[in-house]
Order: C-alpha cells, then sequence, then structure tokens
C-alpha cells in the first residue's frame, strides 16, 4: 500500500508539473501579442510619420481592449461557467487572427489601432483563465505556480523586442514590421494547440459556477479582497508605462551617446524578461515568507527605481543597470497579488475575481502609458518616471492594511 502511495504520488507531482510547465509555455507564446506592434513603433513610425498619440495607442488600444473584454468575462462569469482550456485556446486563436490582419493586410494606422483593440479584447480569455487553470494545481504553492505563470507571460511580452533586435528575419538595419507581427501570430496558434490538446485543470477550484453577475462587484465590496485589489492598482500604475516606454527611454538613451542601436533593443527585451526569473523567485518567497511582505518589498524598490532611473539618461550603463533591478522588481509582485485574490475570494468565483482584478488594473494602465509621452516631452527623460513612483507608495500603503486583517491568515497557508 505504501508503494502504491509513493507511485500515486509520483504521478500527480509529475501530472502537476508537465500541466504547469505546459500552460506556462502557452501563456509565453500567447502573449507575445500584446507587445508585437509596441516593439515596431520605429517601423511604423517610419511608414506611417505616426504622432506622439498614436504611437501611445499602439499599446493603449490593446489596454482599452483587454478592459473591455474582462469587464464582459466578469459580469458573465465566463471563467467560471466554462472550460478554461478551451476558453484559453479560442481567445489565442482569435488574437492571431486580428494580430495577423494587421501583416497580412494593406492596413493604415487607424485600423491597426482597431485591430489592436480586438486583439487585446480576447487576450481577455488567455490571462485571467490561465491564472486559474494553475492556481487548480496549486494550493500551498500557488504564490510560486501563478509567479511560473506571470514570469512566462513576462518573458512573452519582452519577446517582440527581442525578435525586433536580432536579425532573425534577414534585415541588417531594421526587421521589416510585418514579419515581426506574423512571427507572433503563429506563436499564438502554437499556444492554442497546446492548451486544447495538452493542458488540464487541477483538482482545485475546479467546480464550475452558476451565473451571477452580481460577483463582478465583490472584489470591492470585501474588504480584504478591495485592499489587495488597492495594491495591485498601485503596483499597475507603474508596470505596464514602465514596460511600454523604458525600451523607447533605453533607445534615446544609447543613441543620445552614440551607442549600438541593436545594443539599445537588447537592453529593452532584458529590461523587460528579467522580471520573468523575478516572478518565479517573488512566487516561492511568498509561499514562506508572506504575500504582503514580498509585495511590499518588491514596491519599495520598484519605487525608488522610479525616482532614480531618469538622472542616468547620460549614462547608458548605469541607466541599464538601474532599469534592470526595475524590471526585476516591477513584476516580481505581480502574480502574488492576484494569487491573494485567490485565496481572499469566493473560491466558486475565482476566474470573476480574478477577471475583474486584472479589468481594473489594466484600466489604470491606459492613464499612465499615455502619460508618460506627454510628460516626457514637457519635462523630458530626466524626470518623467518619478510620476510612477505614486503607485507603489499607494500599493505599499494597501498591503500594509491587508496584513492587519483576522482574513490576513488565509494568505499562503498562515504567512502573511
Amino acid at each position: 500500500m505504501s508503494s502504491d502511495a509513493n507511485n500515486d504520488s509520483l504521478f500527480s507531482s509529475f501530472q502537476k508539473w508537465r500541466n504547469l510547465i505546459l500552460l506556462a509555455l502557452a501563456e509565453l507564446l500567447a502573449m507575445t501579442l500584446w507587445f508585437s506592434a509596441s516593439a515596431v513603433i520605429p517601423q511604423l513610425s517610419s511608414q506611417w510619420n505616426l504622432t506622439t498619440g498614436q504611437k501611445a495607442w499602439m499599446t493603449m488600444s490593446v489596454q482599452v481592449g483587454f478592459v473591455v473584454g474582462t469587464l464582459i468575462s466578469a459580469v458573465l462569469n465566463l471563467a467560471d461557467r466554462f472550460s478554461n482550456r478551451y476558453l484559453f485556446a479560442i481567445s489565442a486563436s482569435c488574437g492571431a487572427l486580428f494580430n495577423g490582419l494587421i501583416a497580412l493586410f494593406p492596413v493604415s494606422a487607424q485600423s491597426t489601432i482597431i485591430f489592436r483593440f480586438l486583439t487585446g479584447a480576447v487576450l481577455a480569455g488567455v490571462y485571467p483563465p490561465g491564472m486559474k487553470l494553475t492556481a487548480t494545481w496549486c494550493k500551498k504553492d500557488r504564490g510560486m505556480g501563478i509567479g511560473l505563470l506571470v514570469g512566462a507571460l513576462t518573458l512573452g511580452s519582452a519577446m517582440p523586442h527581442l525578435l525586433n533586435a536580432l536579425p532573425f528575419f534577414g534585415a541588417d538595419g531594421m526587421p521589416p514590421w510585418r514579419s515581426i507581427l506574423t512571427a507572433t501570430s503563429i506563436m499564438s496558434i502554437l499556444a492554442a494547440i497546446i492548451t486544447a490538446l495538452f493542458v488540464k485543470a487541477g483538482p482545485h477550484l475546479s467546480q464550475t459556477a452558476p451565473f451571477n453577475w452580481r460577483y463582478a462587484g465583490q472584489g470591492l465590496a470585501y474588504k480584504p479582497t478591495r485592499l489587495a485589489n488597492f495594491g495591485y492598482l498601485g503596483h499597475m500604475w507603474e508596470l505596464y508605462a514602465m514596460w511600454a516606454w523604458t525600451p523607447i527611454f533605453l533607445i534615446d538613451c544609447y543613441q543620445n551617446s552614440q551607442w549600438s542601436l541593436t545594443a539599445a533593443r537588447l537592453a529593452g527585451f532584458g529590461v523587460i524578461a528579467i522580471g520573468g526569473i523575478s516572478c518565479v523567485i517573488a512566487g516561492v518567497l511568498a509561499d514562506k515568507m508572506g504575500r504582503t511582505t514580498i509585495t511590499i518589498l518588491s514596491l519599495v524598490i520598484s519605487g525608488a527605481c522610479a525616482l532614480l532611473v531618469g538622472c542616468f539618461f547620460e549614462h547608458p550603463v548605469l541607466a541599464t543597470a538601474v532599469c534592470l533591478i526595475w524590471g526585476f522588481a516591477v513584476v516580481a509582485d505581480s502574480a502574488q497579488f492576484s494569487t491573494a485574490v485567490t485565496e481572499l475570494a469566493d473560491s466558486r468565483y475565482v476566474g470573476t475575481a480574478l477577471t475583474i482584478q486584472t479589468s481594473m488594473g489594466f484600466l489604470l494602465t491606459l492613464f499612465t502609458i499615455h502619460l508618460i509621452p506627454w510628460l516626457k516631452d514637457m519635462i523630458g527623460w530626466q524626470q518623467v518616471f518619478m510620476v510612477l513612483a505614486v503607485g507603489p507608495a499607494l500599493g505599499i500603503l494597501s498591503m500594509a492594511c491587508l496584513r492587519r486583517l483576522p482574513e490576513a491568515a488565509r494568505l499562503a497557508s498562515g504567512n502573511k
């Protein structure tokens, strides 16, 4: 009996890690769609003479679409009523289609923004369902599991910058932007295949729930999840504006010192990609040391980097070093806010709670993504990122308040 029990345990562990790794791979491939157009803004600007506003909308349109998609999903409880793996696969396929249409047909800046909006809308069926699927395989190590998924998302978000930096498509200078978009669409199709055919839900949080639109508002009505969501909002105030504009900041920084443009693009990829490592590390530490402890520490470091990074615009090496530290810290806490919600919310509607959390967060990013280029034209790169430090400050306050609540004992198996 003992031998059979050990065999069952080993098989369960194998199944768990097989599904988590495949799901992380699918998330990485699908989320390459997010910054596919943002990474090739220099090429698009050269072809279409984009205004500052149009450049911002190449990223903001995805955010707007994602917010609309997540609101619809949350109200309809899609992530709790339907199979998450099929929802993921269908959404990734639709995202590949909308993204691919930009590359395969003659388009203008205006029609590209519309297709980017549609891409963002269907990605609402990729990210939150992916987190819930991960949570079905994890209980005591849920922070690590969702950290692995968000790390994969981070690497996927950085991937277009890598494709744009290296001569994968036989280009000596800037690679053809249509090739970058086509490549990311192919990656998203692979993500859909992996999820539909090889990923299964685990034993936790796997039950389906009846439709109840009222649960879309529970994330703010219930104080513990409200504070976790406020912490997440402080984090999101900073994250996507940093991801969207730091690679552009580094390009200007390197060009200002007459450094290699390819090196600048690689640095931009590294600044985002390094967060893939920090998400997993922070997840492991948060499961042992506490959710609020790790989120507060991450927010302190990222906020400090936001205040300091502009001071090194004239010094590419130092600017890159600070950006790498910032990239490591700025997303390290992301999965822990979501994990906290899975531990605090009604277990029947975890998918809806995660969807509404991400909807609120990405709605906020619209403001800061648009704010940064506008402020940059007014005050320059040296000071513009300081405004992002407001988010970490408010996030720290929210998580400190959550830590004091009795319900915080449900976080990380009692590790606040």
